[in-house]
């Protein structure tokens, strides 16, 4: 996955003040486990794998590209790769104000099993959410 590529679509997807530069993106590539799925000017999601867990880092759909069934199909391919690399369950970070993206969570399967209060800059929760991969 080309970073550059990536921060652009996260720049797309995201509030300024939130958008991940491709320095951002190339730091979180490089690290042990992390790989991410690319659809070119849609899409991408990067994963980090460590020991039998995994997370999403994060997960960019440009606003052109959504409710067509992106998000899923990254969803999936992300869960593919980290079984494959070993991991038993997936873990993500949401906004509890992020309706649609808890949406599409929901409908993939994952489960609130934690809450970090006022942890994004907005003063939003942010809900943890697990999946087990085995499923």
């Amino acid at each position: 996955m080309n970073p550059a590529d990536a921060a652009a679509l996260h720049a797309a997807s995201f509030p300024p003040a939130e958008a991940w530069g491709t320095a951002a993106i190339a730091l979180m590539l490089d690290m042990p486990g992390a790989f991410g799925v690319l659809r070119p000017g849609a899409g991408f999601v990067l994963v980090r794998v460590a020991a039998d867990e995994a997370e999403i880092l994060t997960l960019a759909v440009v606003p052109t590209a959504r409710r067509a069934g992106l998000g899923s199909a990254l969803m999936a391919e992300a869960m593919a790769g980290a079984r494959a690399r070993g991991a038993t369950a997936l873990f993500l970070e949401v906004s509890d104000r992020n309706a649609q993206a808890r949406a599409l969570y929901a409908a993939c399967g994952f489960t609130e099993v934690g809450r970090r209060r006022r942890y994004y800059a907005d003063g939003a929760d942010a809900l943890v959410l697990r999946r087990a991969l085995d499923e």
